[in-house]
């Protein structure tokens, strides 16, 4: 009899237990949403292989921590012929540079090239966060992003602004050293940030209707999340957001 009251009590601490266990567990949610003003969309088509690119490199990890601005570093792949692979180079950010290419009518692809709000922008040297221009408020439809582990999804809004819009995910790194070895850059150690570790274009969709998009993120703690909301070709950006949660 005299373990009868200790028992259900024993029970009941283990399943609180087990419950505080589980909630702690859970990831944690985190969000955020487009502003009254839209970001600077910048993209800088790099290559560690490329001798004249560590400069607009160390440019773009000069932007970071700045609010007016969303930097990514898509680094290319075809200067891996002179012996060097940088090793974020992808087929996938190579055939952006190359739709971008034929969007703006430009006659090659070149590095360093910096793209603003998906037009060429060759005064790039020099420029602050704040001289860069913003995105059109009147065209930027509203943006809600949310993640929840490695899960996010996130809400665009309807527009009349266009018949069809379209997106890309990007998850960005920052920190990245490496010492190159080969070609152009061999023997000197660069650092890398914003860079694009994984690019996912989103297919176009009906603007005239809100459009949820949903995205997984790949394991890891030291990457954010951009969410880039573009005209339906995927080459000109007409919002962005982007979140990093917690640890």
């Amino acid at each position: 009899m005299k373990y009868l009251p200790t028992r259900p009590l024993l029970a009941l601490l283990v399943c609180g237990t087990a419950a505080q266990i589980a909630w702690a567990a859970s990831p944690q949610a985190c969000q955020t949403a487009s502003g009254p003003k839209p970001l600077a969309v910048v993209e800088l088509y790099t290559s560690q292989g490329c001798s004249s690119c560590p400069p607009a490199d160390r440019w773009l990890s000069g932007l970071k921590g700045q609010d007016e601005v969303l930097a990514l570093a898509f680094h290319v792949n075809y200067w891996n012929y002179l012996g060097w692979h940088d090793p974020y180079a992808t087929a996938e950010t190579t055939d952006r540079q190359h739709r971008i290419r034929a969007a703006i009518n430009g006659k090659y692809v070149y590095t360093p090239q910096v793209v603003v709000n998906g037009a060429d922008y060759r005064s790039w040297n020099g420029q602050s966060a704040k001289d860069l221009p913003r995105l059109a408020t009147a065209q930027a439809p509203a943006v809600t992003l949310r993640q929840q582990g490695q899960q996010l999804s996130a809400t665009v809004a309807a527009s009349s602004a266009y018949p069809q819009l379209a997106a890309y995910w990007a998850v960005l790194q920052d920190g990245h050293t490496d010492q190159v070895t080969q070609g152009e850059n061999a023997g000197e150690r660069l650092r890398s940030d914003h860079v694009v570790s994984v690019y996912q274009p989103v297919a176009a969709w009906s603007a005239s209707q809100a459009h949820t998009l949903e995205f997984t993120a790949p394991a890891g703690t030291d990457q954010r999340v951009a969410l880039v909301v573009t005209d339906s070709s995927w080459t000109r950006p007409v919002q962005a957001v982007v979140l990093r949660c917690p640890n």
